[in-house]
């Protein structure tokens, strides 16, 4: 994709949040800060003002600050994420007592099933994916770093609210919806409670092509650590390879449970 060529916007809900929560030009600003890092290579000063629906002195306007924070950088293709970027993600998983060991983890399940690992959190009301062994360059991945809109048709997003009070549940698929991806989708309210007692009885959740029919995942919920956050580790694999690979995928899992790093003591 050319610098300068128009960005779609790369997230499953396909537009930002509009809400009213602070100041517009902060929010523009956070939008050109997703924009850049969801891009596959340096982004155009000109892109995002197309993307934005801005002028390009907006753009400078709204950059400016983010360059001088290290939160971007610019190149001579245009702008790309800057130094601070990792850094925050770093602080992310080290406020939940995550981090390198989580990473290792993750390393070891993908090298174990020969398949992308993920680590996905629910937590005030949202669920999203910490973490994953996917590239960041594989765009065409389903599954990458940040809000997940697909939980009710995703393994880890099951998983997760299968773990959650029912009340809690219902109240997230209220406030989140329960949009149909493929014809695979669980849409309706009664069936998805179904394949919550499921995924409780059996223990982890399967979805087969529900949010994109080339991809099945599967996860399994993990013990409640005791700080307020319900965590998960999944796996994708092609659906085409689902049932020859389900049975060593699902031991996998349940061997890298145990595994799954501690509170740190305070």
């Amino acid at each position: 994709m050319p610098a300068d060529a128009p960005l779609p916007y790369s997230h499953p809900q396909d537009q930002p949040h509009r809400g009213g929560g602070g100041p517009r030009s902060v929010e523009r600003a956070l939008e050109l800060l997703d924009l850049v890092a969801d891009a596959g290579r340096a982004v155009g000063a000109k892109a995002l003002a197309r993307s934005l629906g801005c002028s390009l002195s907006t753009v400078y306007h709204l950059a400016g600050p983010l360059l001088a924070r290290g939160h971007l950088v610019r190149t001579a293709e245009g702008y790309a994420p800057g130094p601070r970027v990792p850094a925050l993600h770093r602080a992310h998983l080290r406020h939940h007592g995550l981090g390198a060991p989580t990473g290792e983890l993750l390393g070891r399940l993908r090298r174990a099933t020969g398949a992308e690992a993920y680590h996905t959190a629910y937590r005030d009301g949202l669920i999203t994916v910490v973490d994953t062994t996917a590239p960041v360059t594989d765009t065409a991945h389903p599954f990458t770093p940040g809000p997940e809109a697909r939980a009710h048709a995703t393994a880890h997003g099951k998983a997760l609210l299968a773990a959650l009070p029912r009340a809690r549940r219902r109240r997230y698929l209220a406030e989140h919806g329960m949009a149909r991806f493929t014809e695979r989708t669980i849409t309706g309210a009664e069936r998805f409670e179904a394949e919550m007692a499921a995924v409780r009885g059996q223990g982890y959740a399967v979805s087969v092509g529900e949010a994109d029919l080339a991809y099945t995942c599967l996860a399994v919920a993990v013990p409640d650590r005791g700080d307020g956050i319900v965590h998960a580790l999944s796996v994708s694999l092609p659906t085409a390879d689902f049932a020859r690979r389900q049975g060593a995928v699902r031991a996998a899992l349940a061997r890298a449970v145990p595994d799954f790093p501690a509170l740190p003591e305070s």
